[in-house]
């Protein structure tokens, strides 16, 4: 098998684009002895298209709690009792301050996440505009906003304020969606997708794995993304929430999650893949390996309602393996 995963990354190298069939045929043939050939030829593809850099973001939790919707992993929905940190939407000036010490984590872009199905109220719209311009006017952190469901309109306005990439997750395959969300549809995630990318953003957009799906769904998912040509896929594993229905979900193995990276990375050959939530808990100790499996990006600090872990220690890993850091005028060793 080791002379198949190498060839198919050759031909992928030279230009080949798999198809879903040839994506589900490989998943079905991968045994546990040869996923780290499949890793290797997905190292191979990654370096070839995105070369040893890794880029590293960060967040705000600028609004925390109380959403409407009913996703079946999320802590801050007000279908489920949690405990975590509710909030309203910060001040001007605390979002850019956390924005701020985002970029001393040595990210080159931050997301501005406010919880909810959208962004409804005109004054909160306008205060994420006012951030938005500020961070742009005082940094040059690449500036990137999760805000739920937009409009067209909205879109149109967070951009001209200086925002140039919109987050927004299909979360999982169109087939699999109603399993893990009913309050809203699958086609209205992707309709926000085409909004942004209509008005000129570049689109964040991935899914959370670990939720009840079956490896099919990965590919279906894979291609949905790939056929809305998104600039930057983050995947997420889940991090169980005491009081969600997903607390109780199997946990993938670190061997699984390496595999989903490696699948994306050889379907999306060109595209920035970053591992995000839940790889503190889910990869352990082979945490360094998602960039072996074709990852060339990571977030950075804690996340929404869950913690991170050092970004010291993530820097570390990147420079063990021989890596570097996008966009970084400092030089790091190893120690």
């Amino acid at each position: 098998m080791h002379r198949l995963y190498n060839k198919l990354a050759d031909k992928i190298i030279d230009g080949y684009l798999i198809n879903i069939d040839e994506a589900l045929s490989l998943l079905a043939a991968i045994k546990l002895t040869d996923i780290f050939s499949f890793l290797n030829g997905a190292n191979r593809i990654r370096d070839h298209f995105k070369g040893s850099q890794v880029e590293l973001c960060g967040i705000v939790n600028a609004k925390s709690g109380k959403c409407s919707e009913n996703c079946c992993f999320c802590a801050q929905s007000v279908h489920y009792k949690t405990n975590i940190d509710e909030f309203p939407l910060l001040s001007l000036d605390e979002i850019v301050r956390r924005a701020q010490n985002v970029e001393h984590q040595q990210a080159i872009s931050v997301g501005i996440v406010t919880s909810g199905r959208s962004i409804k109220s005109e004054e909160d719209l306008s205060m994420i505009c006012q951030a938005i311009r500020a961070l742009k006017d005082s940094t040059p952190i690449h500036r990137c906003a999760s805000l739920g469901i937009m409009s067209e309109h909205q879109l149109q306005r967070l951009k001209d304020s200086g925002l140039e990439r919109y987050h927004h997750n299909l979360e999982t395959a169109e087939t699999f969606f109603t399993q893990i969300c009913t309050t809203h549809t699958y086609q209205e995630r992707v309709d926000t997708i085409k909004a942004a990318k209509s008005v000129g953003l570049k689109v964040c957009s991935g899914a959370l794995f670990g939720l009840g799906e079956q490896s099919h769904h990965h590919v279906e998912l894979a291609f949905a993304l790939k056929k809305l040509d998104v600039d930057k896929i983050p995947l997420n594993f889940l991090n169980p929430v005491a009081g969600t229905p997903a607390f109780k979900n199997e946990r993938l193995s670190p061997l699984e999650i390496l595999k989903i990276i490696a699948l994306f990375r050889y379907v999306l050959p060109n595209k920035d893949i970053s591992v995000c939530g839940g790889r503190e808990v889910n990869l352990r100790g082979l945490q360094p390996l998602m960039y072996i499996a074709g990852a060339n990006a990571t977030m950075v600090g804690n996340y929404l309602t869950t913690t991170g872990r050092n970004h010291t220690l993530d820097i570390q890993d990147i420079c063990d393996l021989g890596l570097g850091l996008t966009g970084s005028s400092v030089e790091y060793t190893l120690n």
